[in-house]
């Protein structure tokens, strides 16, 4: 687990120094006019309206940027986003993520219920060594913020549905962009249980 966790830090490493120029001259107020097809199905202020579609909004830039550019080029497929992003330049992708970076959060809330909240505390804090699973937070930060020079994505807040259909989507393969494929041996090692769990408390995380 730690040469995976190491592996992965000197990939996006590598990552967020090619594209730090890009970030540096990212333009909110260009990415605002580039976003607003984006409004459907991420909301007015990057709060989706629905589960099926992840909050954008206060998401660390770099990692926004970078699903842009992999959704564009065939590296993540996502049906609904179907040739939104293909005439996206990387220029446009840092545009638009700056400009949801800088909205507020979403604030959230678990549901209130004591043993989904403890085993969702449990992994996202400590893992579950039994099982090779690592704690949630050593990417995403306690706080579920995530660290924005290593491309790791802020959690806090996030939608439910989104988070485990995510979870499942590394479990199966179906989602194969995380670098050194960690997320995808993660989530194989976790169950339904476990992705509910998780996706709860990240919920209710700010």
């Amino acid at each position: 687990m730690r040469k995976l966790l190491a592996s992965l830090a000197i990939t996006m490493g590598a990552v967020g120094v090619a594209h730090a120029d890009l970030q540096a001259d990212a333009d909110a107020a260009a990415g605002r006019d580039k976003a607003q097809a984006c409004a459907a199905c991420h909301g007015q202020q990057g709060i989706s309206p629905s589960g099926a579609f992840p909050n954008l909004a206060g998401q660390q830039a770099s990692y926004l940027a970078k699903q842009i550019m992999d959704i564009r080029d065939g590296n993540r497929m996502v049906a609904q986003m179907a040739g939104q992003v293909d005439n996206f330049s990387d220029q446009d992708a840092w545009d638009v993520a700056k400009y949801f970076a800088e909205m507020d959060p979403a604030l959230g809330q678990a549901e209130d219920d004591e043993a989904l909240i403890e085993r969702g505390r449990e992994l996202y804090r400590a893992g579950d060594m039994a099982k090779g699973i690592p704690a949630c937070s050593a990417c995403h930060s306690p706080s579920g913020e995530g660290i924005g020079s290593a491309v790791y994505p802020a959690l806090s807040g996030q939608k439910h549905d989104y988070v485990v259909s995510t979870l499942q989507d590394f479990a199966a393969g179906a989602r194969a962009n995380d670098p050194a494929a960690i997320m995808r041996s993660i989530a194989a090692k976790m169950s339904d249980d476990d992705m509910a769990a998780v996706a709860n408390y990240v919920r209710g995380l700010h």
